[in-house]
């Protein structure tokens, strides 16, 4: 048999001296926003480094691709203390939609209590992370990082449990129930499949959207029950939706070849948002008998739009940096 190596754990100060000339530049990398988003199993995209929140400043500061809400990042190299829990605190009361993930060497216990708490009390659109960073070698390997999640929201779905709730209180209309127990049926065989696209929970809406990596961009499934049809597509928002569509046009038979398929672009030239998608007609979301075909064909239309579009999508370049806290 071949002989296996020993994991053995790195003290942080070997690797990041300084919090904010080593550590912060480090996490602030794609590669390793990616690491944090695949931990929280969040859609990640920087947007700025060292930027200021009201009287504070931030470390790192994200979108959440998949709802465009904002991340912020706290770190620490030491164990977790008072005064980064009062930035955290401040940050969130500032922003209306808000996700803040706290990283330390060490989470105290009074902190991990302090944030379970903040998770129980504050509105579903405010979340609280804590996190333990570690970094183990084997052998003479280089340091390799793990997140440890301490805390994090209450069934890290709130939003799904607040639905939940409100159908046992009979506070749903059938087709809010029909809806929710639609796209949380889709969205556990995504969770199945183990593909690219991220599941999330559920919701009582005509549509449901997924993140692709970058703001201003969704990946949505849509049911339209009059029509009797069920629509994968991607979903341009912001400022530069016309002018992304305008590239990905001109980008049309490379994209329409690698995914195989004919795709239809919708500029939508009355608004400001822009839709590229196909449909499944004769597809009745009121008809549960035929929910596994509709499914199985969102779910693959789904990943091949995520798998074909994905390396255009990151091209493009990003959009002005904090314009859209104003």
């Amino acid at each position: 048999m071949s002989d296996l190596g020993r994991l053995r754990k790195v003290e942080l100060r070997d690797i990041w001296r300084s919090e904010a000339q080593d550590f912060t530049p480090w996490l602030a990398r794609d590669e390793n926003i990616l690491l944090l988003g695949e931990t929280l199993s969040i859609e990640l995209e920087r947007e700025a480094v060292e930027v200021n929140v009201g009287p504070f400043r931030a470390d790192i500061l994200c979108k959440n691709t998949s709802n465009d809400s904002w991340v912020l990042i706290e770190n620490q190299l030491e164990r977790t203390d008072h005064t980064h829990l009062g930035q955290l605190i401040t940050y969130a009361a500032g922003l209306d939609a808000v996700t803040i993930v706290w990283i330390a060497a060490k989470v105290a216990d009074e902190h991990r209590a302090a944030c379970d708490w903040l998770n129980k009390v504050t509105s579903e659109n405010v979340q609280f992370f804590a996190l333990e960073v570690e970094l183990w070698r084997i052998g003479d390997s280089p340091a390799a990082p793990k997140f440890n999640i301490v805390s994090a929201p209450n069934d890290w779905s709130q939003g799904a449990a607040s639905a939940k709730r409100a159908i046992d209180d009979g506070a749903l209309s059938g087709t809010r129930q029909m809806q929710l127990e639609y796209w949380q049926t889709f969205e556990n065989l995504l969770e199945a499949r183990r593909g690219p696209v991220k599941a999330r929970s559920g919701s009582a809406g005509s549509w449901i959207s997924h993140g692709i990596g970058k703001t201003g961009f969704s990946l949505n499934t849509a049911m339209n029950t009059s029509k009797k049809l069920v629509r994968a597509e991607i979903y341009l928002s912001g400022h530069r939706a016309k002018a992304n569509f305008a590239t990905l046009l001109f980008q049309k038979d490379a994209i329409e070849q690698r995914l195989g398929f004919r795709l239809d672009w919708q500029e939508m030239p009355e608004g400001k948002e822009c839709r590229i998608c196909l449909n499944l007609n004769d597809a009745d979301p009121f008809d549960r008998a035929d929910w596994p075909r509709q499914h199985t064909w969102l779910v693959e239309n789904l990943t091949a739009l995520h798998e074909g579009f994905k390396t255009f999508v990151m091209q493009l370049s990003n959009q002005s940096v904090l314009e859209d806290r104003a």
